[in-house]
């Protein structure tokens, strides 16, 4: 290893837990019928998002998980989740918000994966793999723990896409001599940006070749063929 072994200073953690939490809270406030959610069922959704990206890079790279060694960060996440839960109602006619929040989660989970594996000296492809699992591994759990679809794997706005582009500027920007803090903090910026402009614009990853699928329901027998 060619430099100290690289901290995620306290508050900054705790923010983007906090800010997870809060983003849970405001994906629980979706649910009607059936699937709403009460306090607790709020607050398991802001651990998850607030400190499953930590738990899966910690694990990956092999350390101890340091989302378990401080009371605070149960605490901020579950405080998060409930406080979002209150102000719900206030924050889903903010749009705007919302969507900022959710880019700045990725960008900051993100960050904070990359730049540890990079101090710990994995080389740049493996640390921008931890990077995006930190960035989209609370959302991965908070879908397989509400028996949902994993929103990842389907078309949407850029997500895993956004956090990618983040990562690598920050690998990239390393190894052209930037200091790993100024290049996280860059990399946030990058994420957030990408996030929020796919949003807006609606801009997504091509869809599999539907002729393609048409080719494989064809050949299964599920749509009959049409020869001319």
């Amino acid at each position: 290893m060619t430099e100290p072994l690289f901290t995620i200073p306290l508050w900054a953690d705790l923010l983007g837990v906090g800010l997870g939490g809060i983003q849970g809270a405001m994906f629980a406030s979706g649910f009607q019928g059936q699937r709403r959610l009460d306090w607790l069922g709020v607050a398991i959704i802001g651990v998850m998002i607030g400190m499953g990206g930590g738990l899966i890079r910690d694990l990956l790279i092999g350390q101890p998980p340091a989302t378990l060694q401080s009371n605070w960060y149960l605490l901020t996440a579950v405080g998060a989740a409930l406080f979002g839960m209150l102000l719900a109602g206030v924050f889903n006619r903010i749009n705007t918000f919302i969507v900022v929040l959710d880019a700045l989660v990725i960008g900051m989970f993100g960050a904070f994966g990359v730049s540890k594996a990079i101090a710990v000296g994995l080389p740049e492809v493996p640390a921008v793999f931890i990077g995006v699992c930190a960035a989209v591994g609370g959302s991965v759990l908070r879908d397989m723990l509400m028996g949902l679809p994993v929103a990842i794997m389907h078309v949407g706005s850029l997500y895993a896409v956004a956090a990618g582009a983040g990562c690598v500027f920050i690998v990239a920007a390393h190894a052209f001599g930037m200091q790993i803090s100024l290049a996280a903090v860059i990399g946030i910026i990058v994420t957030a940006v990408i996030r929020v402009l796919a949003v807006v614009f609606d801009v997504s990853l091509p869809e599999q070749r539907r002729i393609y699928r048409r080719k494989v329901a064809a050949e299964t027998g599920v749509v009959p063929t049409i020869k001319p």
